[in-house]
C-alpha cells in the first residue's frame, strides 16, 4: 500500500471505521478519463469462500498485452482475511491479498479490469474503485451479479445489448450482454475512467466468452492458486 494512505483504508479495526474509510475513498474516485496509451491490461480476481475455517483469500493479478490479449505475466498471493464477511465491505477482505500479489509484479498495467463492482455500490466503493484509488490506477468493475440498482429498461437478448444501471435516480453503471443466452455483466467505472470508456474497454477485451479476457484469466489464476494451496474449488453454476 502506498505509504501516504491511512492504514485503515486497507485494514480497518472495525466496521464503523471501515464505513468511514469507504466514504473517504469514494470521495477520491475520479470519473473522467485520466490514462495514457494502454500497452498492458491487468485482470484482477480473488477466490475464497465465507465458509473456509482458515478464512483464506487467494488473489491473482494477470498481465495481458494489448491489443493481442495474450497473458504475459502475473502474480498471486494468499492472505488470511482480517475483516468478517459482511456484504458491502468485502473490499477490506480482498484488497490486502491483492496488494500482496501486486507487489510481486515485474511490470505494472496501464489499466485494470477487476472482477467486482466499481462505483455500483451503496457507498460508491466496490472492490474496483477501492483498489483503483489505493493504487491510483485506472480501473473498471466487471461484476457478474448486481449489488444495487436495476436496469433502466429491459435488456435485449442479443449479444452487445446494453442498458444503464440506475439507483436512486443516478446512473451507476451499465448492464452489458456479452453472449447470447448468458446473463449480463454489470460494468461500472472504478477510478480514473469514464463510464463510456469503461464499457468500451470491456467490449474491446471480449474474446467470445461471457467474461472479458483479463478477468477470465484472473479467475483461472486465482483458482489455480487456491488449488496449489490444497483448497478445493466448488462447482460453479451454469
Amino acid at each position: 500500500m502506498p505509504e501516504s494512505l491511512p492504514p485503515e483504508w486497507v485494514d480497518p479495526p472495525d466496521l464503523a471505521t471501515a464505513r468511514a474509510a469507504q466514504v473517504a475513498l469514494a470521495a477520491r474516485v475520479e470519473t473522467a478519463d485520466r490514462f495514457g496509451p494502454v500497452r498492458l491490461i491487468g485482470g484482477v480476481d480473488i477466490s475464497n469462500t465465507r465458509f473456509d475455517p482458515e478464512n483464506l483469500v487467494f488473489a491473482a493479478v494477470v498481465l495481458l498485452e494489448w491489443p493481442g490479449l495474450a497473458v504475459v505475466g502475473g502474480a498471486s498471493a494468499v492472505e488470511r482475511a482480517r475483516m468478517p464477511y459482511v456484504p458491502g465491505f468485502l473490499g477490506f477482505r480482498e484488497v490486502p491479498a491483492l496488494l500482496a500479489a501486486w507487489a510481486k509484479l515485474e511490470a505494472l498495467p496501464d489499466l485494470l479490469l477487476v472482477d467486482g463492482h466499481g462505483i455500483a455500490h451503496p457507498r460508491g466503493l466496490g472492490i474496483a474503485a477501492h483498489l483503483g484509488v489505493v493504487l491510483d490506477i485506472p480501473s473498471i468493475g466487471v461484476a457478474k451479479s448486481p449489488l444495487v440498482g436495476r436496469p433502466e429498461a429491459e435488456l435485449a437478448a442479443e449479444p452487445g445489448a446494453e442498458q444503464p444501471l440506475v439507483w436512486k435516480g443516478r446512473r451507476l453503471g451499465t448492464l452489458l450482454r456479452t453472449r447470447k443466452r448468458s446473463n449480463p455483466l454489470y460494468v461500472s467505472l472504478g477510478h480514473r475512467i469514464s463510464e463510456a470508456s469503461a464499457v468500451d474497454w470491456v467490449r474491446r477485451c471480449g474474446t467470445g466468452y461471457r467474461l472479458p479476457e483479463p478477468t477470465r484469466q484472473a479467475h483461472l489464476a486465482a483458482n489455480a492458486a487456491r488449488r496449489a494451496h490444497g483448497v478445493a474449488i466448488p462447482a460453479e453454476p451454469g
